[in-house]
């Protein structure tokens, strides 16, 4: 299969990479000027949880495109968040007929969020990875699983195909009844944990604090009826967010989840992704819902985004 990835991030590159070694031909669409700067290679160090944990590093060659051209089997597009309205804007356009698998966080309605692209032409989906980029060096990994939502009608072609492709790459599908619900809880999980990120300095420095996960989970009760408000559920991670005391809380993510050596722990550390736009798109709906969200907000005034959530409520 032919596929173009959507800019040459961490997710795009960790999931090419894999495609690649599975026989695949997989190429970078990047905006005007990064090719140089990107240049022909990028240094990798990412564990592959595919099976077992594997260490990979090498220099590996990228083909990056400045233009995208209709010659290609899938189109894959993961961006920052505040950065998908303008991708879609753009694949509207350049993609033409080639199908796309959004792989990505989302907080709006899956349609206004892709406007003006077709959700015949689209699937969504989320990664299971983590990890950064510095200086040409990429440093996390992936785990065996990937989220895709199940087909809705007239995706059925598409949602075939993506299935092929990642289990080609020994990838493991778990397939998402209502992919809305499971992204804006997951959406909420992460401006729960960008709250403690903001007051911590860094991804990596939640870690080394005992009470940084039972703030994590104050942070999500918190939002639980923004989440309601706008007609979505708390999962199991919500809930388990929410229900779960916050100091056993603390202990099982210490302890287990991002245990020491585990590969969460790992994708942790080499977070240095920035924090706060997630809080600010759930500060902005709280607002409009009439929702007090004290914890969120307080780590707003300490962001770059303080001024943003001042003007929308002048």
């Amino acid at each position: 299969m032919r596929i173009l990835f959507f800019g040459r991030g961490l997710i795009s590159t960790q999931y090419a990479w894999a495609f690649e070694q599975a026989g695949h031909t997989v190429e970078f669409y990047v905006r005007k000027g990064r090719t140089e700067t990107y240049g022909s290679s990028i240094e990798l160090e990412m564990w592959d949880g595919r099976k077992g944990k594997k260490l990979i590093k090498e220099s590996w060659n990228i083909k990056l495109h400045e233009e995208i051209l209709p010659k290609y089997d899938l189109i894959i597009a993961s961006v920052n968040t505040e950065q998908l309205p303008g991708a879609a804007q753009l694949l509207a356009t350049a993609a033409g007929h080639t199908p796309i698998l959004i792989f990505n966080n989302i907080w709006q309605d899956l349609k206004s969020s892709i406007a003006p692209l077709s959700m015949n032409k689209v699937v969504f989906g989320f990664p299971g990875a983590g990890g950064g980029i510095a200086d040409n060096r990429l440093r996390g990994g992936f785990l065996k699983m990937v989220f895709l939502e199940k087909p809705r009608a007239g995706t059925e072609q598409i949602n075939n195909k993506i299935k092929e492709l990642f289990e080609s790459a020994h990838f493991k599908i778990s397939w998402i009844k209502d992919m809305q619900n499971w992204l804006w809880n997951h959406f909420a999980m992460n401006a729960a944990m960008e709250t403690e990120v903001i007051r911590r300095g860094s991804f990596p420095a939640i870690l080394n604090h005992r009470d940084s996960f039972s703030n994590v989970g104050l942070n999500m009760r918190e939002m639980i009826p923004v989440l309601k408000a706008r007609g979505g559920k708390p999962d199991a991670i919500s809930l388990l967010l929410t229900k779960v005391p916050p100091g056993l809380l603390g202990i099982l993510f210490n302890k287990v989840i991002f245990a020491k050596g585990s590969l969460a722990r790992l994708f942790m550390e080499h977070n240095n992704s920035k924090a706060g736009f997630a809080i600010l798109e759930v500060v902005r709906e709280a607002q409009k819902a009439g929702i007090p969200l004290p914890r969120l907000t307080a780590a707003l005034e300490n962001s770059e985004y303080h001024k943003a959530i001042e003007n929308s409520i002048l």
